[in-house]
């Protein structure tokens, strides 16, 4: 007799279904598994053989063989334990097969039998959904799990409570979901001094989602902007939350089951590794471009990032998702996100600043800036210039709107949107392309007259063309305007080309 349970395997966010077999045959005493299982998995013998003893059954002295199916896929990690102990337990006969089959089980089993939280108990839920089972997991996991409501989310705290479950002794309840939370921002636009044109072009990037770069001498208040930018960004919606919060849970980054629906704020250093950005090592894992899915990525010191890094972003800026290609994997993530980047105008930092002349100008811009490649520098929506603050300014009131007011109108704007692509693959103006940019986005005569005389004079790309359309629509709906007019394509003209001469 074969006993079965079920379990998943992760692909990226997706959970594939694996059958765990157990067989007890007669024979020399043994426990094998197989089925391409990891170092983690292989070791599940030892943990299973040893909760099952600390609740005083003991292993037939037969041949055991655990088998995970399909066996052409690699199986990794530690959730296994539960599944194999629940599949040997079904072969004792100590509990019913049926019971054993009609649920999706994960969790790593401690040597006292009690069960540890695993990850990726989100998208586990999604695929027991999907094939009509319950969900077993460990109590500390079965919160953010229960979020998925199409399926019976069941949290277990130790090997013992699974058997009395299955067996009817002691019937575990439903699981309920964590808390939904909307962290606050304590950083207002208005601690900014002056900058009014920055804070423009961060109300436009975050209304449209459209990339931004920085440009501007150390101190100036680039980073400074950027932590702001979390306060003005709209709460993400339902669909938002759930495919953000099931990457955080494939990397364990959900706090005690609750879900949150502030946007992703990603601020990796510029040592970080092109693994580390854009995702690999042991298993594929996500990077921090899928880290910041739905939020925003800030990548200060730019050009200090390794080129290679820089050159990786090209992709999946186009195309909001990313293959991390490996000798043993090949796993797609998605990763629409919101770049923002900040640069020093030059190694030294004070090319543009007349009172701290740079003694090696131009060169030494030229030079630094350099780094940041054409075609990637193409794909920035928005460029602008931070000039220094004088001492002066930093005396006066606060001036401008603060980050409520902002995040107010940035939310209407991204309602509009909402409503104008509601049924269709776009969710932003970024995203417009093709016959929907053409439809959605076409300015009055004197507005393409405008914007055909700066496509010719400065020699801009097909690219560059249709990323104005999209600023100007969006500046256009943050004035509630149906149409795109000559104002809305000037002003975007002004954010594409200001920082042409200092890039």
């Amino acid at each position: 007799m074969v006993a079965r349970s079920h379990t998943v395997a992760f692909q990226g966010v997706e959970a594939r279904p694996v059958e765990v077999q157990c067989a007890v045959e007669p024979g020399l005493p043994a426990f094998s598994i197989v089925g391409l299982p990891d170092k983690a998995v292989s070791e599940a013998r030892d943990r299973v053989r040893s909760a099952l003893s600390s609740m005083a059954i003991a292993l037939p002295s037969k041949r055991i063989t655990i088998n995970l199916s399909p066996a052409d896929l690699p199986k990794e990690g530690s959730h296994f334990d539960l599944p194999i102990a629940v599949a040997l337990l079904s072969a004792l006969e100590i509990i019913p097969p049926d019971a054993a089959e009609g649920a999706v089980s994960l969790g790593e089993l401690s040597l006292d039998g009690s069960l540890v939280p695993v990850v990726g108990a989100l998208p586990a839920a999604m695929t027991a959904a999907a094939e009509d089972r319950a969900l077993l997991c460990p109590k500390a996991s079965s919160a953010e799990a229960a979020w998925v409501d199409a399926t019976q989310v069941i949290g277990a705290t130790s090997l013992g409570d699974v058997v009395r479950h299955f067996s009817g002794q002691a019937p575990l309840s439903a699981a309920q979901p964590g808390e939904v939370s909307l962290a606050p921002s304590a950083r207002d636009l208005r601690d900014v001094k002056g900058q009014e044109r920055a804070k423009r072009a961060l109300e436009i990037a975050a209304a449209g989602r459209h990339h931004l770069i920085m440009i501007g001498t150390p101190g100036s208040g680039k980073s400074m902007l950027a932590a702001r930018l979390p306060g003005i960004l709209p709460p993400l919606a339902p669909s938002e939350a759930l495919e953000t919060s099931m990457i955080q849970s494939l990397c364990g980054l959900l706090d005690e089951g609750g879900i949150s629906r502030t946007r992703p704020f990603r601020e990796p250093h510029h040592t970080a590794s092109m693994a580390a950005i854009v995702g690999g090592g042991r298993g594929a894992k996500p990077g921090e471009i899928s880290l910041a899915h739905n939020g925003v990525l800030f990548m200060d010191e730019f050009p200090e990032f390794p080129r290679t890094v820089l050159e990786t972003l090209r992709q999946p800026i186009e195309t909001g998702e990313v293959m991390v290609a490996r000798a043993n994997a090949h796993v797609k993530y998605p990763c629409r996100f919101m770049l923002v980047a900040a640069a020093n105008p030059c190694k030294c930092g004070y090319l543009t600043d007349p009172a701290r002349a740079c003694s090696r100008a131009p060169v030494c811009g030229e030079d630094y800036l350099g780094r940041i490649s054409g075609p990637l520098l193409d794909r920035f929506d928005l460029r602008i210039e931070v000039p220094p603050v004088g001492f002066t300014d930093l005396d006066l009131p606060p001036s401008g709107d603060n980050s409520a007011t902002v995040a107010a109108r940035v939310e209407a704007t991204r309602t509009v949107q909402a409503e104008r692509f509601e049924g269709m693959e776009p969710r932003q103006n970024a995203d417009m392309e093709g016959k929907l940019l053409e439809e959605i986005a076409a300015p009055d005569a004197e507005g393409k007259e405008l914007l055909l005389k700066a496509a010719e004079r400065f020699g801009l790309s097909a690219r560059a063309y249709h990323r104005i359309l999209r600023v100007a629509r969006t500046i256009a709906d943050l004035e509630g305007a149906p149409d795109i007019r000559r104002p809305h394509v000037a002003e975007a003209l002004s954010f594409r080309i200001s920082a042409r001469a200092a890039s």
